[in-house]
């Protein structure tokens, strides 16, 4: 049994009892710290401003993840989604997206194997769930993105594999690392959850700071339990209230995300009855073209459906947006993650 201790995710403190306990210079944890999360490495060898004795130790005592990189697929349009496979052999995905007229690089990682909220349009959901992952598992798909890349992260969105909000403590921990250690901004950091009210009010009480996304993907109650089992228990007018009040307690817009589907909720009537429902919510619409799945029937809208529903949001005073298609050539566009083992040799 592997007992080695796992570098990334440990915050200064720990590293630094980790050097003193190998007597190790205190002052050693803060140079490994600063490789860990404000640089790029591959191996513990790389972290060059440390003696090779002590190198040496790191190697011997230490691993720098419990997580590894099975399988990476690069998109045509420069998207790269990539598997791993945890320390029990269960498999995750992760994906980074780069966009040719922006300098952010946006990953989406994922927070649970499998996920149990069962959405009759997503390729996850058909995996079921079998459990959550930890903060470290977490924290090192971002250290190995960077690390595969040699790029630095410096967008983090939690919309892969699984419920952010029902992995809640590991979701709050995890996000604390990436602002404190990664540096990365809480504005910057997006959290989409299919609508789970009472942790919705309790990031509400922690006066979230980060983008909040609810994956709505219908105008009403009755449309949406018929594609989305969680409405049966969180129903639509009172999600709607929650954020409502999340809102009024944050200070924060939230983002509504709406999955267009040809003949499921992509008509006129559909456009309307979400604007009517949305109107006193302080919010942006995040519009989704369907990304279609060898797990799914659903199939795409059309362009003219998809800029009718968008100008009827519009109309009605709301931000909108038509999310670029990212990965789906390699299934990693949204709703297509279903950890597939197809290596690319």
């Amino acid at each position: 049994m592997d007992t080695k201790f796992i570098l990334v995710g440990k915050n200064l403190k720990e590293l630094e009892k980790f050097m003193i306990d190998n007597n190790q210079s205190k002052f050693r944890a803060k140079q490994v710290y600063n490789w860990l999360y404000l640089k790029t490495l591959k191996d513990i060898n790389d972290m060059t401003d440390l003696p090779l004795s002590t190198r040496e130790l790191l190697n011997e005592k230490a691993s720098l993840c419990s997580i590894s990189v099975k399988d990476k697929q690069i998109s045509k349009d420069g998207t790269i989604k990539f598997l791993f496979e945890l320390k029990d052999g269960n498999l995750i995905e992760a994906v980074l997206m780069r966009f040719d007229n922006r300098a952010n690089l946006t990953a989406c990682i994922s927070t649970q194997v499998g996920c149990p909220m069962g959405c009759s349009f997503c390729a996850t959901a058909k995996l079921g769930f079998k459990r959550n992952i930890d903060i470290e598992e977490i924290i090192q798909q971002i250290f190995l993105i960077q690390s595969e890349t040699g790029l630095k992260v410096t967008n983090i969105v939690y919309m892969g594999q699984g419920e952010p909000l029902l992995n809640f403590d590991n979701l709050i921990g995890s996000i604390k690392i990436f602002r404190e250690q990664f540096q990365v901004g809480a504005r910057r950091i997006t959290v989409s959850t299919c609508g789970i009210i009472p942790q919705i009010k309790e990031l509400a009480k922690l006066d979230f700071q980060s983008t909040l996304a609810i994956s709505l993907h219908a105008p009403n109650q009755e449309k949406r339990q018929t594609i989305m089992p969680v409405a049966k228990k969180y129903k639509f007018d009172e999600l709607i209230k929650t954020l409502q009040d999340y809102t009024q307690m944050t200070g924060r817009r939230v983002t509504v995300e709406y999955v267009l589907m040809k003949d499921v909720n992509d008509s006129v009537n559909d456009a309307k009855e979400l604007a009517v429902a949305i109107s006193k919510l302080k919010s942006n619409v995040n519009l989704i073209v369907y990304n279609q799945n060898e797990k799914s029937d659903f199939k795409k809208p059309s362009k003219e459906a998809i800029q009718k529903f968008k100008y009827i949001l519009e109309a009605s005073g709301k931000k909108v947006t038509i999310r670029l298609e990212r990965g789906a050539d390699i299934d990693a566009a949204c709703g297509q993650l279903s950890s597939k083992f197809n290596k690319v040799s």
